[in-house]
């Protein structure tokens, strides 16, 4: 589970303002902490969404890759000393490029098979890629410093914020609203919607629709790896943080709507913002909650929220 840890600001010469005794300052701060840990989960939850609405491949590797993203931006950094800026933007096309790689290899051979086939894959390669970097890297977490521009924070009377966290937040809300934009609103997502619907009625148009499989694939996966470049800065670069998030990012997407871009993105934050609440109230169950939503949405509404019934 994602934790963010903030500097609480209070004045204690100021009258506290508590609800349901809680102070105010203690609720608001948790509010930005889960709108933060929600960035993280609706980015991921997008890549997700796009693999399996277009493509109907369970990508249970998609953790694996948010964690290659994150040491990819390490190596970078490390080995030919290219800093945060240039991960943003090299780390997810590399891992774009091994997605592609990976989806004309070995995960078109099983488009024509249960979906079951596609989920033992991805897992498995998931293991794979974990057990590669554990070997070669241990499973102690790696630091990888935030870019001098976003060190610091502001003052926001209630709490501290780190410049850091606050263009988390932004990065991932820009990249969320764009990435639906292009697939509802542009005439290529129309296509790509399309070849879900149809494959050889949009072929018979000239368009190819396996190279459009294959790309958006690794759009998907490239999405995963920049949020790993996102989240490199806050947690320590380690093998098991994709393990330790994808369970979690899986459940938002079901709650959401197997599918749904703009479902993934909502319940995403929503989410983030649900276990701020309960760190809160009711800490215990912080760690539950997003599980006990998914199985009450599952007993109301098992296509999701903003999901299709079939």
């Amino acid at each position: 589970m994602l934790r963010l840890a903030v500097q609480a600001d209070l004045n204690p010469d100021l009258p506290v303002t508590t609800i349901f005794g809680i102070p105010l300052a203690a609720l608001l701060g948790q509010l930005l902490l889960g709108l933060i840990n929600g960035a993280f989960y609706a980015i991921l939850s997008l890549g997700l969404a796009i693999i399996f609405g277009l493509l109907n491949i369970i990508n249970f590797a998609h953790g694996a890759f948010y964690m290659a993203g994150a040491f990819l931006a390490w190596m970078l950094l490390n080995y030919f000393g290219l800093g945060y800026w240039w991960a943003l933007v090299l780390a997810p096309l590399g891992i774009g490029v091994v997605g592609i790689v990976v989806e004309r290899t070995l995960i078109a051979r099983l488009h024509d098979l249960d979906h079951l086939y596609g989920l033992l894959l991805t897992f498995g390669l998931a293991l794979m890629i974990e057990g590669v970097f554990r070997n070669a890297y241990g499973s102690s977490g790696i630091p990888y410093a935030a870019p001098p521009l976003l060190t610091g924070g502001i003052n926001l009377g209630f709490m501290f914020l780190p410049l850091y966290r606050g263009w988390v937040i932004l990065a991932s809300l820009a990249v969320c609203i764009g990435t639906w934009i292009v697939i509802e609103k542009t005439r290529l997502g129309a296509y790509l919607r399309a070849a879900t619907e149809n494959p050889s009625l949009v072929m018979s148009f000239g368009i190819n629709v396996p190279v459009m499989v294959t790309l958006t694939y690794g759009f998907g996966v490239a999405l995963a790896a920049f949020a790993g470049v996102l989240a490199a800065p806050i947690y320590s670069v380690n093998p098991i943080m994709g393990a330790n998030i994808i369970i979690v990012v899986f459940a938002v997407v079901v709650i959401g709507g197997m599918g749904s871009i703009l479902g993934a993105v909502i319940t995403g934050f929503g989410l983030g913002l649900v276990e701020g609440v309960t760190k809160v109230f009711y800490p215990e169950a912080a760690s539950t909650v997003v599980f006990v939503i998914m199985a009450v949405v599952l007993l109301l509404k098992p296509a999701g929220l903003f999901g299709r019934e079939h």
